[in-house]
């Protein structure tokens, strides 16, 4: 392998492969919630449960009928919950199954007496049997938090179910109940109470008890999430930040967002060795790294087979982001999986800086205009600040946040100022006004985090809402030009999603293909800010530096991206809290900086 990574053996290409989706674990969870759905539909709907047998059962003393429904309904439910956790293989998911099977079996026969809804129960039951082997994945990192979530969904989906059982007996039902009639109907029957609906014959019966089912149903689950011991999502521990710090001092210089990999959310498995090691975050079932494993690239074979083992043993789908091409080249070869250019990363050259010339025209008239306005800036590293100062500045970043939400993940550090990051750098600007602000004459912030000795990745960008437009291009030159006295040969601005597109679709000549292409990000750009961002990193002449995504398969790309925006901070699945409870946690990671022509937007990869 080029650039002095080593190749892969034909043992370690079998060995590290990616854990590709068993086929049986796949089948069984669609063959699952196929059947979750013929129990519910038995349970609820009186057309589908005709036979003479089942006529002949409803006049008999003692009749399973209504005690049935609600077992085939409370079955089917818990086996449409399960089906994705057993097309991922998750042992717990299996053993839920292998018991509800049976108990869905029993309750079509009784219910139904359909010998084909027990066969199918049977059927989907020995596969489970025959195959178990494959269902060993370990649980997923979880919180109580997950017991709200499930009270939340399952209530509605209780009330809209239930809504449903209780109108789908229209020719037993007495008189015509107005809809607010069968929605407190529903709502008793949840707790266990009668409502204001009536029916003739057993029907009150088999209602009720499939609207009690459906209130136990939510109960219990709910309180079995509450209980349950917790596993919460891995973070950086003491001595796993120490040994990347190490690892650090010694390879920093070969990744502009190694520095970012000692975010304390991130989890990280290190090679056998312990020279490399890979961080990552868990969300929503993707395994997502970011950037390339830190330390000595002979040792990143292990580190990215440790990464591979652990998605296997918790049949996590495996996801980079950001990587660069030595970084994309070493995956792809050790693991058989796929890369995709995913964008490019704008790198200044300090030597080659200027504000001279025709391109620099803009910046130049700005940064004038605004320094004539009263404005200086101060760039130093982190621990030459006091500590008054750098609380300030802290607390400023957490209040000029565009966002509830903190965003950032891959290319954010998710703090500022902490003893630890020592060497990171502050660029900040200042104005007196005649009535200075709760944070005196502080205007705007950005932050750095070094990049190897000579190095440094920008972080975040922060601003006063009443400062002037430009203060990020300001303190970007001011960083520029203070860098060569800090001993900075190299920065690395932001990043910049399909780059490559939004330029060669603007050119003369660019094929109807491209051109529609790029007019869709043209478009997305209104909420994600791709083509400002684009255009606010070319102000600066940088060199280009392609980043990539790697992926298992293109069908994974979806989720892929759902969970990169989720750890990102632009998709949260998390309740609101009121402003007066986030100032009192701890403050979440510190966003990835957001750029246009006035102000900052996101550093995303």
């Amino acid at each position: 392998m080029s650039d002095g990574v080593p190749s892969r053996s034909h043992k370690a290409w079998r060995v590290l492969r990616g854990p590709r989706p068993e086929v049986v674990p796949v089948l069984v969870g669609r063959a699952c919630a196929l059947v979750g759905v013929l129990d519910v539909a038995a349970g609820v709907f009186p057309r589908f449960r005709h036979s003479r047998m089942h006529s002949i059962a409803e006049v008999l003393p003692g009749s399973f009928g209504p005690f049935a429904a609600a077992l085939s309904l409370s079955a089917g439910i818990l086996l449409l919950l399960l089906a994705h956790g057993l097309r991922r293989g998750k042992r717990r998911a299996w053993r839920a199954a292998v018991a509800l099977l049976p108990a869905g079996a029993v309750a079509q026969y009784m219910y139904r007496h359909s010998v084909i809804g027990v066969l199918i129960s049977l059927a989907l039951l020995a596969p489970l049997l025959i195959h178990r082997d494959q269902f060993a994945a370990l649980p997923d990192p979880r919180s109580r938090w997950r017991a709200l979530a499930n009270f939340v969904l399952m209530s509605a989906g209780s009330l809209a179910l239930g809504l449903v059982i209780v109108s789908v007996h229209p020719h037993r039902m007495v008189g015509d109940p107005s809809l607010a009639d069968r929605l407190t109907h529903v709502v008793y029957g949840l707790f266990g109470f009668e409502g204001p609906v009536n029916y003739s014959g057993n029907t009150s019966w088999t209602v009720g008890f499939s609207l009690g089912a459906l209130g136990l149903l939510t109960a219990v689950t709910t309180i079995y999430l509450a209980f349950r011991p917790e596993h919460p999502a891995a973070r950086l521990t003491e001595e796993d930040e120490t040994r990347l710090r190490e690892l650090l001092d010694r390879h920093g210089r070969r990744d502009s967002l190694g520095h970012f990999a000692l975010r304390r959310d991130k989890a990280v498995v290190f090679s056998p060795s312990g020279k490399a090691a890979v961080t990552y975050r868990v969300v929503s079932g993707v395994m997502l790294a970011s950037g390339d494993p830190i330390g000595d690239v002979e040792a990143w074979p292990g580190a990215i087979e440790r990464f591979m083992d652990e998605a296997k043993a918790h049949s996590w789908t495996p996801a980079v982001m950001g990587c660069s091409e030595t970084g994309g080249e070493v995956w792809t070869r050790e693991t058989g999986l796929d890369a995709l250019e995913l964008g490019d990363e704008a790198v200044v050259d300090v030597a080659d800086f200027s504000l001279a010339g025709r391109a620099m025209r803009n910046v130049r008239q700005m940064v004038k205009r605004i320094e004539r306005a009263g404005y200086e800036t101060r760039v130093r590293r982190v621990r030459d600040l006091g500590d008054t100062e750098l609380a300030r500045i802290r607390q400023a970043a957490e209040d000029w946040r565009g966002t509830d939400t903190e965003r950032g993940f891959s290319m954010a550090l998710g703090r500022i100022g902490d003893p630890a990051d020592g060497d990171c750098f502050i660029a900040t600007a200042h104005k007196q006004d005649e009535e200075p602000g709760e944070y005196g004459d502080l205007k705007a912030i950005l932050h750095f985090v070094p990049w190897g000795t000579d190095g440094m990745s920008l972080d975040l960008m922060r601003r006063d809402r009443s400062a002037d437009p430009g203060m990020n291009e300001l303190l970007i030159v001011a960083a520029l030009q203070a860098a060569p006295k800090l001993g900075i040969t190299r920065v690395s601005l932001n990043f910049a999603m399909f780059r490559s597109a939004l330029a060669r679709g603007e050119k003369i000549g660019a094929g109807p293909v491209l051109r529609a292409w790029r007019g869709l990000l043209v478009f997305l750009s209104r909420w994600f800010q791709i083509e400002s961002l684009y255009k606010f990193n070319a102000k600066f002449q940088p060199r280009w530096e392609p980043r990539f995504v790697v992926y298992r398969a293109s069908a994974d790309l979806p989720r892929i991206g759902f969970a990169a925006m989720q750890a990102e901070g632009f998709v949260t699945l998390a309740l609101p809290l009121p402003r007066f409870l986030r100032r009192r946690q701890k403050p979440a990671p510190a966003c990835a900086h957001t750029v246009n022509e006035s102000e900052a937007r996101a550093r995303v990869a």
